[in-house]
């Protein structure tokens, strides 16, 4: 965490590499593996001779993953991939693609796919305003063709998706205390170096009293920060807290950008300052890992026990009923 914090600090697209590459391939890898596929990918990873992406998001998929709709058909000893995914960071000089698809008993499993699968094509997003550094793709599966040893047994279900998210969101918070750190301090720099009036700025009431705000916040999801990460090391952190541990200090980093940018004035916009750069950046931070919408609907289910999430509706649903047959069916839970 402290890591990622300060990689974050120079650039949140160089940490959000880094979440993709080990806080999502080599976390689903580790965790879900084979030995054979740890032996083969983690060590080379680990040193980045070997580059790493984790589909899982689709373009009709995004917080809610259990609906993703790529498949994997069984066939001669090996699985045919197809179906599409977006938003896929590092995707498209990857060579290794954690692949989560539909097998033919509608569970959710993941895959091995190597970049040079002819099966397997990633085109990079124009266009971007943020993360301009990190790349995300639009990634096609068409007849994409694996061995069975593809499979990462230890997949099985959607359970095994949200536990990788987890770990990866945990990065997350950390990444959004970095680029706060980061505004923090170039503000007040700037204050001290300032002059308007005949005085230093930070001589200015309402200077002080927008620092004061960004040192208190990020002091605060500091405390938090090192609170999760003693949590995390005792095995003792849950989804909930980690989504509220994301939330906050995401949340807090935005807002701690805006108010940077706004006492550094008009300079506040130039990239010479990277105030500007953080503010876009976290604004992809803010949307990836879970929106800060659905990290408090998953913080609401913990405290309260009531799901706030909007039910998916059956694949194939059956038939409607007349009224009256329907009446006779319901039963009190």
């Amino acid at each position: 965490g402290l890591a990622i914090a300060e990689l974050a600090r120079g650039s949140g697209s160089l940490a959000t590499f880094l979440h993709v590459q080990s806080g999502l391939a080599m976390a689903a890898i580790y965790n879900l593996g084979s030995e054979e596929q740890k032996q083969r990918w983690l060590p080379p990873m680990a040193k980045c001779e070997k580059i790493g992406c984790f589909g899982l998001t689709e373009p009709e998929a995004g917080s809610d993953p259990g609906s993703l709709s790529t498949t994997a058909v069984e066939e001669g000893g090996g699985y045919v991939l197809n179906g599409e995914k977006k938003w896929i960071g590092n995707a498209s000089f990857a060579d290794a693609a954690v692949i989560w698809a539909r097998t033919e008993d509608e569970r959710i499993s993941c895959f091995l796919v190597e970049g040079d699968n002819p099966g397997y094509h990633a085109e990079v997003l124009p266009r971007k305003g943020s993360q301009r550094a990190a790349w995300q793709t639009h990634v096609t599966l068409r007849d994409c063709h694996i061995p069975g040893e593809a499979r990462l047994p230890g997949a099985n279900g959607l359970g095994s998706t949200l536990s990788v998210l987890t770990h990866s969101r945990y990065g997350v918070g950390w990444d959004g205390l970095g680029q706060a750190m980061d505004c923090y301090e170039t503000a007040l720099a700037y204050t001290k170096e300032r002059e308007q009036f005949g005085q230093k700025i930070a001589s200015f009431q309402l200077v002080q009293a927008k620092l004061v705000e960004m040192v208190n916040e990020i002091s605060l999801s500091q405390l938090l920060s090192i609170h999760v990460g003693r949590l995390k090391d005792a095995g003792d952190l849950d989804p909930a807290t980690v989504s509220m541990f994301k939330m906050n200090n995401v949340a807090k980093a935005r807002k701690t950008a805006a108010l940077a940018r706004d006492v550094l004035g008009g300079n506040g916009i130039l990239l010479d300052y990277r105030v500007m750069e953080h503010m876009a950046d976290l604004e992809g931070v803010y949307s990836y890992e879970g929106t800060n919408d659905v990290n408090t609907l998953i913080v609401g289910q913990a405290i309260t026990g009531h799901r706030a999430f909007a039910p998916r509706p059956p694949k194939n649903p059956e038939p409607e009923k007349d009224g009256k047959a329907e009446r006779a069916e319901q039963k009190p839970e």
